[in-house]
């Protein structure tokens, strides 16, 4: 009987029926692991950044043609954080993920390569849709082979083929320029101690 009402709230609940699998436990960073300085501490169910240049990413696979969605919120309007996708593997150091996969630039006040929802240097975004600080905003990254697409709440911001042109590379954090793989590990960029950015939710659709 136990069994059988735990199955009926599961189907019950909107992430069940969705489909989605939630990467963060809300009460620890159990599944996470932490390279490069900084850290992320776990308040009121919410991952929040501090110090940097880290990179916190889920340990449990990799990710292709999926939707990642992310739920947060910044403390100010320069906040600055990213989403590391197609990371072909576990990173060892912070600027792995820059120079291998994609960041998802997490920062209201850049310009149109580096804001939120650019692939940071590489694809701009063609509007601006983060919700000003303090207010929680849900963006969804679509992985569909060599396209990735950025939704900010509700609004499409960014669509990148692997093959299409990009910028030349100018400044030595700049990520270098080449293929990514379909499907990779995903992680948090937490950047530097001025900003602190909230995260209540990571989850994923396949």
């Amino acid at each position: 009987m136990r069994l059988l009402l735990t199955l009926s709230l599961l189907a019950a609940s909107p992430a069940f029926c969705a489909g989605w699998k939630q990467l963060f436990n809300g009460k620890d960073l159990d599944g996470w692991k932490m390279t490069g300085p900084g850290k992320f501490n776990v308040e009121n169910g919410e991952m929040v950044t501090e110090g940097g240049m880290g990179l916190l990413y889920y340990e449990g696979g990799k990710f292709g043609n999926s939707t990642i969605r992310v739920v947060f919120k910044t403390s100010s309007e320069r906040g600055n954080s990213g989403v590391i996708i197609r990371l072909p593997e576990k990173p060892t150091d912070p600027w792995y993920g820059v120079h291998n996969g994609y960041e998802v630039q997490i920062d209201a006040s850049g310009d149109e390569w580096h804001s939120t929802g650019a692939l940071y240097s590489l694809s701009k975004v063609t509007q601006r849709a983060q919700k000003p600080a303090g207010q929680w905003n849900t963006m969804d990254i679509v992985l569909k082979g060599q396209t990735t697409t950025v939704i900010l709440n509700g609004k499409k911001v960014n669509e990148f083929v692997g093959s299409q042109a990009v910028p030349e590379r100018k400044m030595w954090y700049e990520p270098i320029r080449g293929p990514r793989p379909d499907g990779g590990f995903i992680g948090l960029q937490n950047h530097d101690a001025a900003s602190k950015v909230h995260f209540k939710s990571v989850s994923v659709k396949q």
